[in-house]
């Protein structure tokens, strides 16, 4: 169990992010077309998991943003933004900020993604959605960087998530 704030209020994860080194735990989550994605589906690409509570705030928005305007041009990795929205949510808002280069996955099926990464909220307003994480993986799903964002209203650490890369 992690703990971190919300509006320094303390709240915790169910675990601790996979360790650096280890591969990283597969996963089944939805994409915007209602499809079941796993992490072998990006299989030979280096991958960024932004993990966020919610695209609909600003924080989760802006780093949505961020890593969208990194990746433009890059074949080489893909930039995953996995959340509790729901698929229609997370592809009106792509729609809307002109986000070309994100894939934006869902929770919607399953909790189990945020129980194996251990970013599962248990206690607090936002029990059951996940903290705001980073987890960058190699091409052979190698976990080589993580960040739990400490406070939950603040951004990530966007130079090091990226230098991982």
């Amino acid at each position: 169990m992690a703990t971190i704030t919300l509006k320094s209020n303390a709240i915790h994860t169910n675990g601790e992010l996979p360790a650096v080194g280890s591969t990283a735990p597969d996963f089944h989550l939805v994409d915007k077309d209602l499809n079941d994605v796993r992490l072998g589906d990006f299989k030979g690409k280096k991958k960024l998991l932004n993990i966020v509570p919610s695209l609909d705030t600003s924080v989760c928005a802006t780093s949505a943003r961020k890593f969208n305007e990194y990746i433009k041009g890059r074949s080489d990795l893909v930039m995953l933004t996995i959340s509790a929205d729901l698929p229609f949510a997370q592809g009106r808002f792509c729609q809307s900020e002109g986000l070309s280069n994100v894939v934006t996955l869902s929770m919607m099926r399953s909790r189990n993604f945020a129980k194996d990464y251990g970013v599962l909220i248990q206690d607090g307003p936002l029990a059951g959605i996940t903290a705001r994480a980073i987890v960058v993986l190699d091409e052979q799903d190698r976990v080589v960087y993580t960040e739990l964002v400490p406070e939950i209203a603040q951004e990530p650490n966007y130079d090091k998530a990226l230098a991982a890369l």
